[in-house]
């Protein structure tokens, strides 16, 4: 990834409070038929080797597992809080005009080779972390064993889990760190006042910056 020194994040806790925060993750690898992709949810335990190791899990159907079991290697790319940045927000527009458009993103890049799975009580303990993390804010959270036990063993057979120890993470947050302080708080007001969501929470992140 292309990471100009402004807007590079080292910090291992801001890349993986990134990665906690996203919903779908994408994965590429190279395979048979070319550069493969799949949009997965990833489970992180952080602790777990030197940048922490994901945890996801393909439909047995999706060959691209495959490629991971043999050895591939694996770029997965998280995305953030995102917005189009119109060069309205600029005070600079009014002085002298020389503004463009641009787009303010988060991203974080993990790269690893996978050790495939598809043993039931991995599987099992797998699909009851995703669904416990996604489903704990919920007022009445669902549960893998709310569903008949016969009918999880059916859908555990239909999938194949990976465990992947991150070699090497990256991140990108381009929040107008590379402009002056006037056009750095017109970007963010700007997107503040946005009716958008995403851009609200861009303007959240640009605020929490030191």
């Amino acid at each position: 990834m292309y990471i100009p020194k402004a807007f590079a994040v080292s910090e291992l806790a801001e890349l993986h409070g990134l990665i906690e925060h996203s919903g779908v993750a994408t994965l590429v690898c190279q395979g048979e038929q070319g550069l493969q992709a799949s949009h997965l949810p990833l489970l992180l335990v952080p602790g777990e080797g030197e940048f922490g190791t994901l945890y996801g899990h393909f439909a047995r159907a999706n060959p691209q597992w495959r490629a991971l079991a043999d050895g591939a290697e694996v770029l997965v790319v998280f995305q953030g809080a995102e917005a189009y940045i119109s060069p309205s927000f600029y005070p600079a527009k009014a002085e002298h005009g020389k503004v463009v458009p641009t787009w303010n993103y988060q991203a974080v890049h993990a790269h690893g080779r996978a050790e495939v799975f598809d043993e039931r009580e991995r599987l099992l303990a797998l699909v009851s972390a995703l669904s416990d993390k996604h489903e704990r804010s919920r007022e009445r959270p669902w549960a893998v064993s709310d569903a008949p036990s016969e009918y999880i063993d059916s859908m555990l057979r239909a999938i194949v889990g990976f465990a992947l120890p991150i070699s090497r993470i990256e991140g990108s947050f381009k929040l107008s760190q590379n402009k002056d302080a006037a056009n750095f708080a017109g970007v963010r007001d700007g997107l503040a006042a946005s009716p958008r969501e995403g851009e609200r929470r861009l303007a959240e992140c640009m605020q929490r910056l030191p």
